[in-house]
């Protein structure tokens, strides 16, 4: 890993060896992403509290165990889910326009994102419960409210200085915090003169079974950045990988590769048929 192209440019490493140079998120952006998702879990548990004052469940503590209750599932489950997901990324993260990804170039393994997000739970959640905790109950408790604070923003500052715009959750997790924003796909991807294009390579069904759901989209973001070198770095992998020797212009291969993998992956999908990676044997 290093630095490249100015100081907030890292090399995202693929198993393949192929150096995906992404943008780390700013502390700006971050910040924005959980004040968004924070304001987002406000609104579901006040949605929540009317609802239960709505009902019959409004009994005496039960209203307020319950809202504990929903709080707890939240708190603990909506960032490590949403990262999980296949945009690895919270509603507040993708308004922002931000992502999360592996910093060795894989895919993001459940034991990182939870490793990730329980970290976040001592960094913020725990001294946010205790400053409002503490100020629900009388002015003698001020001390622990401003104790939680410095807590807060010490954690914070982590992140401010250190080059990589790391959390400790992102240190012990083994993550990175990158920009996201898709570019619309060039023009000649999905345009039909190129499908017709003198050249253009067929690929047997066992070299697309080669590659899963998360190569598939890998091999779409090299497209969409179009970045010369990195094409040619990722079309001399692929090669590698079948077999297959120097025929065709890099960009014309990856793009026909793309949409034959996209259609394989397609009819595969409609026998139940599903493969998330290279590493995974087919579903």
């Amino acid at each position: 890993m290093g630095t490249a192209r100015g100081r907030k440019i890292r090399e995202f490493v693929t198993p393949e060896g192929v150096d995906l140079r992404l943008e780390i998120a700013s502390s700006g952006l971050r910040f924005a992403a959980l004040m968004i998702d924070l304001i987002l879990v406000l609104l579901i548990m006040i949605l929540v509290i009317l609802i239960l004052d709505s009902t019959s469940l409004a009994q005496g503590d039960t209203v307020i165990i319950i809202a504990m209750l929903v709080w707890f599932l939240i708190s603990n489950f909506w960032f490590a889910l949403f990262e999980l997901g296949p945009r690895a990324a919270t509603p507040g993260k993708r308004i922002v326009g931000i992502r999360v990804v592996a910093r060795d170039g894989g895919q993001l393994t459940v034991a990182a994102v939870v490793a990730r997000n329980l970290v976040r739970q001592m960094e913020i959640l725990l001294p946010v419960m205790f400053i409002f905790g503490s100020l629900s109950a009388d002015l003698g408790s001020v001390g622990t409210s401003i104790a939680g604070l410095l807590w807060t923003l010490g954690f914070g500052f982590f992140l401010l200085f250190n080059k990589d715009r790391m959390r400790l959750g992102d240190v012990i997790g083994g993550t990175w915090v990158v920009m996201a924003k898709r570019k619309r796909m060039a023009p000649d991807m999905a345009s039909a003169p190129l499908a017709d294009a003198p050249g253009v390579p067929g690929f047997t069904e066992a070299e697309l079974a080669i590659y899963g759901v998360y190569e598939l989209q890998e091999l779409e973001r090299v497209l969409r950045q179009s970045d010369r070198d990195t094409m040619i770095a990722v079309a001399d992998a692929i090669r590698g990988k079948l077999g297959r020797t120097l025929q065709e212009d890099d960009r014309l291969f990856l793009i026909a590769y793309y949409r034959q993998l996209k259609v394989h992956q397609e009819r595969n999908l409609l026998f139940g048929k599903r493969r998330a990676s290279k590493y995974e044997a087919l579903q």
